[in-house]
């Protein structure tokens, strides 16, 4: 079976599981109302999900009210604050960030309401249920074809996303672990502060001044990479022999695979993990179990395949 044939079996296998669920609140007093935190809009990614969970609450008849911290934890507290004060029925919680992430989930359980954490998850107060790509599993299937395209040779740089994150965390446990048997040599390693291109370039920049034999950048998120990738084949080193890999599968990175401006992402099912953060949610307030983890596929993407998710992101 194909990698993207196996991708839909499991999303097809998980609806079909929810679709047997209720998805409607047991109390038909009054409307349902769900609070979505959303850490950064101007992210595709979070947008994406966004999306799922309005088009979801629409067809449902649920009420969701949106919060957006626009990348800033503290904002992101009194938002979830002020959820907690409107009785929220539940939260979608999305955090901004390692910092005070888990103050919002100790809040709402406090107040009694369930907590669904989507892509990060507070290690110390983690969600009533939590749903992210298998991220471990995802990098290091992009690590195994990093050693493939090079042969297992070359100099890495690698562009972090933010430290102490559940994704940089992942991210790393699992492309490290596809290198260990390698040649393959960590030369460079930066920390972003927001997973952004700018950033992107200019810790590429960076590290192509110190190392300018560099051959493989990882950038943990794909405007990372589209960062690397524009510092990497610009005027200054017009270096086209660079390797660049990211994550996310966001329509910018998907576009730039498509046209060979980096050569790999991860393609995250933003749109199934919001129709699932959703339900879950609905679910949590009919006063259901949860598993702890609800961990989806991420799919290696490549030219060959980065057309469909295109058409239509999965």
């Amino acid at each position: 079976m194909t990698k993207r044939l196996t991708a839909m079996a499991v999303v097809a296998g998980v609806a079909s599981m929810v679709t047997g669920c209720a998805l409607t609140a047991e109390s038909d007093d009054e409307q349902v109302t769900i609070g979505l935190a959303v850490a950064n809009q101007q992210a595709d990614f979070f947008n994406q999900i966004r999306e799922a969970v309005q088009a979801k609450g629409e067809a449902e008849g649920v009420e969701i009210v949106l919060a957006d911290a626009g990348g800033d934890a503290s904002r992101q507290v009194s938002q979830v604050q002020d959820f907690i004060t409107q009785q929220v029925d539940a939260i979608i919680y999305i955090p901004a960030g390692a910092t005070a992430a888990s103050v919002p989930v100790r809040d709402a359980r406090e107040a009694g309401i369930p907590v669904v954490s989507v892509d990060r998850n507070p290690e110390d107060a983690p969600g009533d249920t939590f749903i992210a790509t298998d991220s471990v599993a995802a990098a290091r299937e992009l690590g195994d074809w990093v050693v493939e395209q090079t042969g297992g040779e070359g100099r890495l740089g690698v562009i972090q996303g933010q430290i102490g994150t559940t994704p940089e965390i992942a991210r790393n446990e699992g492309f490290e672990a596809a290198l260990e048997d390698s040649n393959i040599e960590e030369v460079a390693r930066q920390a972003s502060e927001g997973w952004h291109q700018d950033e992107g370039f200019d810790i590429a920049q960076d590290m192509l001044q110190s190392n300018p034999d560099i051959d493989i950048f990882f950038g943990r998120a794909d405007a990372l990479a589209l960062g690397a990738a524009q510092a990497a084949r610009g005027a200054g080193y017009s270096r086209e022999d660079i390797l660049i890999v990211g994550f996310d599968g966001d329509v910018a990175g998907l576009e730039a695979v498509r046209d060979g401006v980096i050569d790999a992402t991860i393609t995250q099912q933003t749109q199934h993990m919001g129709r699932l953060a959703f339900d879950s949610a609905i679910q949590l307030v009919n006063g259901e179990d949860l598993p702890a983890e609800q961990l989806q596929e991420g799919i290696l993407t490549t030219p060959e395949n980065v057309e469909e998710f295109i058409e239509e992101h999965p």
